[in-house]
């Protein structure tokens, strides 16, 4: 009965393995840096670090491979880059006032952007009086 459980646990340790193996991929892990890319030349390294998952367990490998070249991360830097999706001043306006009921118009001279690191920043820039210039 002792030997039963434990060749259980083995096998389940096993199979979580392989899961959690077959859910990363070289390229996305080393160089998240490279997302994005949508052609290039492949990382020979990286390709070759692919493969060795596929003499371990097939589908690992395969799913390696499919997801970096799906997120671009094979790919040497210098690639060509997909567009950004970002959201135009209008659209960011429907969606302020769709969300919160208020609307603003980001046209208005008095209108300020800042970029924050963090949620201190934020804060920070949050309890400044206002009409002062950061």
């Amino acid at each position: 009965m002792r030997q039963r459980t434990v060749a259980n646990r083995m096998i389940s340790l096993l199979l979580a393995s392989a899961m959690l193996l077959s859910l990363t991929s070289c390229g996305t892990i080393l160089y998240p840096e490279r997302r994005g890319q949508i052609e290039g030349r492949i990382d020979p390294g990286v390709a070759v670090l692919d493969a060795i998952g596929l003499l371990f367990f097939i589908v690992p490998g395969l799913v390696a491979f499919g997801v970096d070249f799906t997120t671009g991360a094979i790919y040497l830097p210098g690639g060509k880059k997909r567009k950004s999706t970002g959201l135009d001043g209008q659209a960011l306006e429907r969606i302020v006032a769709q969300e919160t009921g208020v609307s603003i118009d980001f046209t208005d001279s008095r209108m300020r952007a800042y970029r924050v690191a963090d949620d201190l920043q934020l804060a920070a820039l949050l309890a400044m009086p206002a009409g002062q210039e950061r």
